[in-house]
Formats: structure tokens, sequence, C-alpha cells
């Protein structure tokens, strides 16, 4: 519990740090205004507010979040957060039930391209040239 409670906490730093540092970043947020939420279904998590430019969070969960996530269990939700392919990792959890999404889904599309901002950057090694 107590990593995936550490993990919520960080990924609004780490987000508001990609707003900070990345101009396309703070273009993706600007004029955005959304509450959202991020939990375990026994209650444990955080809720989070984008406006004027910036994410904060906020221990605890709040009464009308645009969208929810919920995880099964608290292990579950730090795999699958934490999984190197996201998506794919999301989709298994919604097919397993591991992962329930409640709430406005156009909000949610958006946010997953929030999210892509914490992707590392893909490296494209250069073609061996091949001599003729």
């Amino acid at each position: 519990m107590l990593k995936f409670k550490l993990l919520l906490w960080a990924f609004a730093r780490l987000l508001q740090r990609q707003i900070t540092h990345n101009p396309d970043c703070a273009r993706y947020v600007e004029g955005k205004i959304l509450v959202f939420q991020i939990r375990t279904v026994s209650g444990a998590g955080r809720h989070y507010v984008i406006r004027d430019g910036a994410i904060r969070s906020f221990a605890g969960l709040t009464a009308h979040p645009e969208f929810t996530l919920s995880f099964s269990n608290a292990a579950k939700g730090f795999a699958i957060l934490t999984a190197g392919e996201s998506q794919a990792a999301f989709l298994r959890g919604l097919g397993n039930k591991e992962l329930t999404i409640s709430g406005n889904f156009q909000e949610v599309m958006w946010f997953q391209g929030l999210t892509a901002f914490l992707q590392p950057p893909k490296v494209v090694a250069p073609c061996d040239r091949i001599a003729l």
C-alpha cells in the first residue's frame, strides 16, 4: 500500500515538472480544468486538480471527479501504473477487472495524452550503412 500511495504522490510532482520544463506539455494543459482521482476499491487514493496550467494533488478522494481510475488493490495499481508498456498494461487491467474506469471517457483519453509526456523518449538507432 505504501508504494502505491508514494507513487500517486510522486505522479503529480512528475507531471508538474513536465509542465514546467516541457513547452509541449505546458501547451497541452493550458486552459484545462479537470478534477480526477486514482484509487483502490477499498478507498485509498488521491485526487488531482488541473487548473491554471498546473497540477496539484490531495490526499483522499473527492466527491465529484470527472473520472476515476479504480484498482482492485494497491499492488495491482502499482504494477499497472509502473508497467513499461503502459497502454498494454491498462488494457490487460481492464480485461482482468483489476482496473475499472468510471466517469467521462473523453477526459480519460485526454489524460492518457497527458501521461504520454511521462514516457521516456524513444531512441531511434541509426541504420547501419550497407556497402554495395
